[in-house]
């Protein structure tokens, strides 16, 4: 019961199958070894998923921001998740294309993240939402703007 020593290319491509890999050479005659190699570990499913990566050019115009005084953000963030299904629901019941993503705090205010870019009747929706959530000074919070 003596198991044969692998070499270290042995060990490193166990899983790679030979007819596999000839397979993709003479399907790709001019791809350098390395590519194969590649593509190989795609097809079984051992190459590991790159992260996605996200960058934009500008500022996102999909940020509205809600300036206030920080006892009113405070207060309004504890509830955050209950506040980003009720805009939401304010927001379908006018048959706007608009949803709120999520909502963060900032120094100066908060932010409410959207999938779109607001219009004026979206904005409308979530500052008469903001000013009449419960424990809100609603007199320390001032108009809604577009980042």
């Amino acid at each position: 019961m003596l198991s044969k020593a692998k070499s270290y290319a042995q060990a490193s491509k166990q899983n790679t199958s030979m007819s596999d890999v000839i397979k993709i050479k003479e399907t790709f005659p001019s791809i350098r070894a390395k590519k194969i190699d590649q593509i190989n570990n795609i097809v079984n499913g051992s190459s590991k998923p790159k992260p996605i990566q996200m960058t934009t050019k500008s500022l996102s115009r999909k940020q509205v921001i809600i300036p206030m005084d920080n006892n009113n953000i405070i207060k309004f963030m504890k509830n955050s998740l209950i506040h980003v299904t009720n805009l939401n629901r304010n927001l379908q019941n006018v048959k706007s294309e608009v949803l709120v993503d999520f909502i963060c705090s900032d120094p100066l205010g908060i932010i409410v993240v959207t999938n779109k870019v607001s219009l004026l009747l979206d904005l409308l929706i979530i500052e008469n939402y903001v000013k009449n959530s419960e424990n809100i000074n609603f007199s320390q919070i001032d108009t809604p703007c577009l980042l």
